[in-house]
Formats: structure tokens, C-alpha cells, sequence
């Protein structure tokens, strides 16, 4: 099948044979999102961009990763014009705020009544984040671009059964996105065919993780390492997603 260019992220992570093509995905988008936010272009100037940043906010982590990649300038017009807009919605919340009765059953069990409309607000403004929205909107056009390369290129499905698998939450979202872009023929042969693929690469992921182990025994000492000197790094990801062992992304300047 002829690539197109919305296909060639994801030809280009199944190629990488990284442990997981969507983790690999996440990063890039990512680090252009960071890019695009406080990078070289200056986006955060731009009063339409500050405008989404402002209503929109960052979560702790992209707050962080913001911290880490530079640019103290940027950050700082992105933070003082995001103050600006929270404590105005701050100051609506409070001047709009009634005091709800906690039930007897709510103090016995310690559980807030869930009517509060300041906590609403701020658990509203902790599930907002600019990067992981775009992040988000992003990776389910990938999600619908691996289901049609996948009913669609037969170069792309054996190149997906050669692969080293996914981590385990990307694994769970492929299953959920199979149940609504397959046709129930299709499933029969997916199902299999990604089970195997998991079953073989977590049992890989865990022979390299004791081999590693095993090295540290005095015994082994001038073993080969095999695929094990990595394999921290490696069996986290598989487990949970992500890079542990990645640096931090950085403004290149």
C-alpha cells in the first residue's frame, strides 16, 4: 500500500521497533507540543495561543516538563496571564459559593458530599491540561490510522505481528478501539493474533529482567549480559508506559 503522509508517524514507529509504537508516538507529540508552546517560535506572544493556554491551563506533569524544558520568558507570560484568568473565575466561584449540608451518612463515612462547587472547580481546573488535550485529539486520529493500515496493508498487519508489542495501557486502548473499528470477522483473527504478539514480548521483557538479576550473582559475573542491561528501563515501560530512563527534553536554543 502506497504510504500517505498521515501514515508515516506510524510506519515510522512500527519501524523503530521501540517496545511500544504508541509510546513512541506520545514522546513526538510531546516534544512537539512543548516545541510549539515555549519553543523558538514564540507561540505563547500569540494572543489567540495564550488565549487557549489561559482558559485551558497544564497539568502537573506538562507543568513540569515546561519547567524543564527552558525559557523562563515564555513561562512566565504563560503563567502571569493564566493568574489573570484564574483568579478571576476564582473570585466568581467564592462570591457565588453556598455552604451545602454534609449528611449524617457522609460524616460517618468520611466522604465529602460531592456537591461543593469550589472543589468542583478546582478538580475541573486538575483534569484541564493544553498539552494533554491536544495530546489526546491527536492520538485517536492514530488510533482510526492503525485499524485502517491494519484492515487495509497487508505489509503494515505482518509488520505489527513482528513487532515487539505494547505497553500494557496502550494495549488496553488498541482492545477498546478494536471492539468499535472491527467488524466482528476482523476481530477473530486480531484478538489471536495480538494476544500472542503480548504473551511472547511480556515473556521476553521478563527473561531479560532475571537474567539481570541473575548477573548480579558472582557466578555470572563474566556471563554475557544478553538483552538484560537495559531491561529497568525497558520492563517499565512495558508495564506502565512512558521512558523512565529518557532526559529531560530541553529548548533547543
Amino acid at each position: 500500500m502506497k504510504e500517505q503522509l498521515y501514515t508515516i508517524p506510524l510506519n515510522d514507529a512500527i519501524n523503530a521497533q521501540d517496545e511500544c509504537p504508541f509510546c513512541f508516538i506520545e514522546r513526538n507529540i510531546e516534544q512537539d507540543l512543548l516545541d510549539f508552546v515555549l519553543g523558538s517560535g514564540s507561540s505563547y506572544m500569540e494572543a489567540d495561543i495564550r488565549e487557549m493556554t489561559d482558559k485551558t491551563g497544564f497539568c502537573r506533569t506538562h507543568f513540569q516538563k515546561m519547567y524543564d524544558y527552558g525559557n523562563t520568558l515564555g513561562n512566565a507570560w504563560i503563567l502571569k496571564t493564566h493568574y489573570m484568568r484564574m483568579i478571576g473565575e476564582m473570585k466568581k466561584e467564592f462570591a457565588g459559593f453556598k455552604p451545602g449540608k454534609t449528611s449524617l451518612k457522609n460524616k460517618l463515612m468520611k466522604t465529602p458530599s460531592g456537591d461543593n462547587s469550589v472543589s468542583m472547580w478546582v478538580r475541573k481546573k486538575e483534569d484541564s491540561c493544553y498539552i494533554c488535550n491536544h495530546y489526546k485529539d491527536t492520538y485517536e486520529r492514530y488510533m482510526d490510522t492503525f485499524f485502517y493500515l491494519y484492515k487495509n496493508d497487508e505489509e503494515f498487519r505482518r509488520k505489527v505481528q513482528d513487532s515487539k508489542g505494547f505497553c500494557l495501557p496502550h494495549f488496553g486502548d488498541l482492545c477498546d478501539a478494536a471492539d468499535m473499528k472491527l467488524s466482528d470477522k476482523d476481530k477473530e483473527t486480531f484478538y489471536p493474533m495480538v494476544f500472542e504478539l503480548m504473551e511472547k514480548n511480556m515473556e521476553r521483557l521478563a527473561e531479560d529482567v532475571s537474567w539481570l538479576v541473575e548477573k548480579f550473582d558472582y557466578r555470572n559475573k563474566d556471563a554475557d549480559w544478553k538483552n538484560s542491561k537495559d531491561a529497568i528501563q525497558r520492563g517499565m515501560q512495558k508495564l506502565k508506559g512512558g521512558y523512565p530512563a529518557d532526559p529531560e527534553y530541553k529548548m533547543q536554543k
